[in-house]
């Protein structure tokens, strides 16, 4: 019968869950595999489910009258769930692929405290080891979940601007520890039996306040910081509560997933020059302070033919991508632009920042969807020094990455992050939508100097005539 299945089957399920999880994360490590990588994780992970449903066999005998019941509930999840995500997945644009990434995220630390709530409700977890494990489980769940629902929503634009008020710290603070002594009071209060309800209910609902107020006075343009956090968060917690269940599958997934997050924000971090106790405690992304240097110098617009026309004729081009681009849906049109320059032996490459976009790696993903050679693609440290040495530098849709302040203004916000030298080009040409600011509320002192003309528009639009323009010479010269 099914419920004497063996349970090494279970446990070959298990391992062979792990071994496709941790080869798809190998394969990610580089552009050019990433696309089967995350197949083979996919398909890890719906290994691991069926070791789920194996492992659902093998309970005991008193609730096993249950299973029906249970079983037809887990199918209905998986249905439903898996339906949603194809569906959004599928339909889901690259503007709005970083709130889906944050949202999806939450979902995983919400099922980890939802495993957590299980235990302690019912009070499989026994033992003072278990009961803490689950406990910090379930607060790390809990915030990730809370917090990844507020990012979503940051990047949703549904709450447009962070929230801050007088004493916030302090009442993160003491809302965090409230949470942490209701924790331990719960684990001296453990006496094998069943914890009271409302103080478990108390504990979820004090973790899942403090992920919101952590959350809330960030500003966005670091939530591609946070997102990475809260990555770590959620493997963290499913990895506690694979512990807590005996169950390999979650337990490595967790820690694969917990492991590529930290060393995410740390990346993040570095490129922010901010270390991660900053990140988590202080209220990084605040606006610029009263009496900061005055920008000089005016903004200087062109023609979008014009830029087209002078980066024909230049010998060295390097290209700055950012959420602007995502916006507009130019990454074909850019391509296209691209190949024409190429084809009248035009040196182009792209720079990337580790930061650009609303979520990491977005700006590396949007060229790939476009077909860009990954071997045209540069990250920061790879290609900085080579700005003052290049003809032209064409930004589009990135701000802050790009704005000198970083380097010159102590009062900036972003002084001190690395950004990349477009100001050291010959010529700059800057794709804008419109005057406004950029994600961290800043002017931009490229903007503003001698050798950097705006390209007011829509970037698809502005990549249009630039192709338009480039043809044009070659049709007058044949």
């Amino acid at each position: 019968m099914l419920h004497q299945l063996p349970d090494f089957c279970i446990g070959i399920a298990d391992l062979a869950a792990a071994f496709l999880l941790l080869y798809g994360l190998h394969r990610m490590a580089s552009p050019v595999t990433a696309p089967s990588g995350i197949l083979v994780a996919g398909i890890g992970m719906a290994v691991a489910i069926l070791a789920s449903f194996l492992g659902a066999f093998g309970v005991t005998a008193a609730a096993r009258h249950l299973l029906p019941e249970n079983i037809g509930l887990a199918l209905l999840a998986l249905v439903l769930g898996g339906g949603i995500a194809w569906f959004a997945g599928r339909r889901v644009a690259m503007t709005a692929m970083p709130q889906m990434v944050a949202i999806y995220n939450g979902m995983g630390g919400g099922a980890a405290g939802a495993i957590a709530a299980v235990e302690l409700f019912s009070r499989h977890a026994t033992g003072a080891i278990a009961l803490a494990v689950t406990l910090l489980g379930a607060l790390i769940g809990a915030i990730s979940f809370s917090g990844s629902i507020i990012a979503w929503a940051k990047l949703q634009e549904v709450l447009k601007n962070p929230l801050r008020f007088s004493g916030q710290r302090i009442v993160n603070a003491a809302v965090f520890a409230v949470t942490v002594a209701l924790g331990i009071y719960l684990l001296v209060l453990d006496r094998g039996g069943v914890l009271p309800q409302s103080l478990i209910i108390g504990f979820f609902a004090l973790a899942m306040l403090a992920g919101i107020l952590l959350t809330l006075p960030i500003g966005g343009a670091d939530m591609p910081v946070i997102i990475s956090i809260y990555n770590a968060f959620t493997g963290l917690a499913v990895g506690l509560e694979g512990f807590v269940l005996q169950n390999p599958a979650l337990m490595i997934a967790g820690m694969v997933v917990g492991a590529a997050g930290l060393m995410l924000t740390l990346v993040m971090a570095k490129a922010m020059n901010r270390s991660v106790r900053n990140v988590v405690f202080s209220n990084f992304g605040e606006p610029a302070k009263a009496g900061r240097s005055k920008i000089t110098g005016e903004l200087k617009p062109t023609d979008a033919a014009d830029a087209g026309v002078f980066m024909r004729y230049a010998a060295k081009v390097i290209i700055v991508p950012g959420y602007g681009l995502a916006a507009a849906q130019g990454q074909q049109k850019l391509y296209e632009f691209v190949k024409l320059l190429q084809s009248q032996g035009v040196n182009v490459r792209f720079a990337i920042h580790p930061v650009a976009g609303r979520m990491p790696g977005q700006m590396d993903v949007l060229l790939a969807e476009a077909g860009v050679p990954y071997d045209m693609i540069f990250q920061l440290d790879d290609i900085n020094d080579d700005f003052a040495a290049t003809d032209v530098a064409m930004v589009i849709g990135a701000n802050d990455v790009v704005n000198p302040a970083a380097r010159t203004d102590k009062s900036s916000p972003i002084y001190g992050m690395p950004i990349l030298n477009v100001d050291k080009a010959k010529q700059v040409y800057v794709l804008k939508r419109g005057t406004g600011k950029g994600y961290a509320g800043i002017q931009n002192e490229l903007f503003y100097s001698p050798n950097c003309n705006m390209v007011y528009g829509d970037a698809a639009a502005s990549l249009a005539k630039m192709i338009e323009a480039v043809r044009g010479l070659g049709k007058a010269a044949a």
